[in-house]
């Protein structure tokens, strides 16, 4: 393969001359048109009409939409997982945060420990969910047996409803494998000189940690946690639909599960469109109101 030696008229210096960057990106593009752009051009469509898979769509402009607003289990689904969001968000965050500065190094012990970090990420959401059904059962449950060993008595993780969502909640927060990753990243990202300056200084541990460390890696952190809420808001369907179903009484449904519900259990597939719309717009401003609010932080 013979590299070109001059940049022409639509081709870099440098590229292969069978090889170029729209010829690398087009499989992406497509992918993006195909499982993405698409998908969602047909809930924006389906959104303005009534229609439940047997016939045609009929238009019914912003009705589905109005309903909506006035849907009060959709409003019920969004501050669950906003509870479940404010317990398993931070913790997922300290618990990646801490084991990425535990497990830094590079011995062998630091290698065999991140491999046990990352685990959980890898094992199926199904799975994992099944997992936690069994670690959070009142009868012969670890976690209720662990908390009744100790004299306390079991909240009630699967009938509960203030308990289940803290039983959703640290089934969320324990999956940290890849915010690990991400936060492992950014702290061997520091460069080693400040920790040395730290040293001649003569520095506590815990004062390099809160002075330099966590503010050089903040910015990571900002991110993975808007991730997060995005993960809770879109993908929360299969682990909460396993566990819980939703209860009880409704106190662990997610806007995933109610859609689900509304476009399978009910047939409404042009009302759960203008939901998924909904839920669209509404990470969407989560995001901007996030990314705002970090780069006022960077900013001071």
């Amino acid at each position: 393969m013979t590299v070109e030696q001059g940049a022409g008229p639509g081709r870099r210096a440098g590229w292969p001359r069978s090889v170029s960057p729209g010829g690398l990106a087009a499989p992406y593009v497509v992918g993006l048109l195909v499982l993405v752009a698409l998908p969602v051009a047909a809930a924006v469509t389906l959104s303005f009409t009534e229609y439940y898979g047997f016939t045609a769509p009929r238009f019914t402009g912003t009705e589905n939409f109005r309903r909506a607003v006035q849907d009060e289990m959709f409003r019920t689904s969004i501050r669950n997982v906003v509870l479940i969001a404010l317990v398993a968000v931070p913790l997922r965050l300290v618990l990646a945060t801490f084991a990425a500065l535990l497990l830094q190094g590079r011995s062998r012990a630091a290698g065999s420990g991140r491999v046990g970090a990352y685990l959980p990420s890898v094992v199926p959401d199904a799975a994992w969910a099944l997992l936690w059904l069994w670690l959070l059962n009142p009868l012969y449950g670890p976690l209720p047996a662990a908390l009744a060993a100790v004299g306390l008595e079991s909240p009630g993780f699967l009938t509960d409803p203030a308990a289940a969502r803290v039983g959703i909640a640290l089934m969320f927060a324990l999956q940290v494998g890849e915010a690990f990753i991400v936060a492992l990243a950014a702290r061997r990202a520091i460069p080693d000189r400040l920790y040395e300056a730290a040293a001649v200084e003569a520095a506590r541990p815990s004062y390099v940690v809160r002075r330099v460390t966590l503010p050089l890696m903040a910015p990571l952190l900002a991110l993975l946690a808007a991730r997060d809420v995005v993960l809770l808001l879109q993908v929360s369907f299969v682990p909460v639909l396993l566990v819980t179903d939703g209860g009880p009484r409704d106190s662990t449904i997610t806007p995933p599960l109610y859609l689900y519900q509304r476009a399978f259990g009910y047939g409404e597939l042009g009302y759960a469109s203008a939901l998924s719309v909904l839920l669209l717009v509404l990470t969407a401003l989560v995001l901007a109101v996030q990314a705002v609010l970090m780069r006022r932080w960077l900013a001071r």
